[in-house]
């Protein structure tokens, strides 16, 4: 079985930024600046001949090279308790466009839909162990965070294996935007 998911990989630049801000919440188990991106479509657990099908319907999409821009610092919460700290990336025609695509693309080869809506960010920490004064602190703190845009040129197929302290993800597949 293979764990796959759809992301844009971000700049080395970005990632330096968005590593820059982490640290100093107690409890926090922040991401590895390697492992920063934007999810289009998280897959899951799919047996190789089914990732095939993927990376042919992935392979079909046809979508224009994009800016993207991310902006301030949220959170995402579940059952009262705040998750996980992201910053927030501004929603485009052409970002919105090119994850209906994809999730489209994903659907043809008999994948079930996403049942959460698209919420585009990049996760900078997992935070169920983290005292929430200190964590609305640090989105007060950062809530003006933007870096430069960036130009998209392509989107990517991720392979996720998981680790004791974090996942490692593999690049397996890119596709250019024209």
């Amino acid at each position: 079985m293979l764990r796959l998911f759809v992301a844009l990989p971000l700049p080395a630049e970005v990632k330096a930024q968005l590593a820059a801000l982490s640290g100093g919440i107690p409890g926090a188990k922040w991401v590895p600046p390697e492992n920063y991106h934007l999810t289009l479509r998280f897959i899951g657990e799919i047996e190789p001949w089914r990732a095939e099908e993927v990376d042919a319907a992935l392979a079909t999409i046809r979508a224009p090279r994009f800016e993207l821009a991310l902006a301030g610092v949220g959170t995402f919460e579940k059952g009262g308790r705040i998750q996980s700290l992201h910053v927030a990336a501004e929603r485009s025609e052409a970002l919105s466009r090119l994850q209906a695509k994809v999730e489209t693309a994903l659907q043809r080869v008999g994948l079930e839909p996403e049942r959460r809506r698209f919420a585009p960010h990049v996760t900078l920490a997992r935070t169920d162990r983290a005292e929430t004064h200190k964590l609305v602190a640090f989105v007060q703190a950062h809530s003006l965070f933007r870096p430069p845009p960036v130009m998209v040129e392509h989107f990517t197929l991720y392979s996720s294996l998981l680790g004791k302290e974090a996942a490692h993800y593999v690049p397996e597949v890119e596709y250019e935007l024209a």
